[in-house]
């Protein structure tokens, strides 16, 4: 596993733009797949966007593609979540996960490493 620290979240109004980073330390950190949660208030954790270790495959949830995009700098062993049109519905606790076994997305994400998240609101 790899130890991951999410920072960047913070109040933002509706239409805002927002950039949240997740630091990645450990043995297994570069270049390995990683992605993206959120946890809404009394709902439950859903997938919002996955990276491959090299960069060259994303995915995203219908919900925020055209709106955000996830890149990672694999020299910092970073990743990020550019987050754009912000919506009061993207409030959320949002976190960074990784897959210390590879370097690809796999199916249902499985990864076996998360942050602690970091929180993202969006005032109307």
């Amino acid at each position: 596993q790899v130890q991951l620290v999410e920072s960047g979240g913070g109040e933002v109004q509706a239409g805002d733009s927002l950039r949240i980073s997740c630091a990645a330390s450990g043995r297994t950190a570069r270049n390995i797949a990683s992605g993206w949660f959120r946890q809404a208030p009394g709902k439950e954790r859903e997938f919002v966007a996955a990276i491959s270790g090299s960069g060259n495959s994303k995915y995203y949830a219908d919900s925020v593609k055209g709106r955000f995009t996830i890149s990672r700098d694999n020299a910092k062993s970073t990743a990020f979540l550019q987050m754009s049109s912000l919506k009061p519905e993207d409030t959320a606790v949002y976190y960074c996960a990784a897959d210390s076994t590879s370097q690809y997305v796999r199916v249902q994400y499985p990864f076996d490493s998360w942050g602690q998240g970091t929180q993202v609101t969006v005032s109307s």
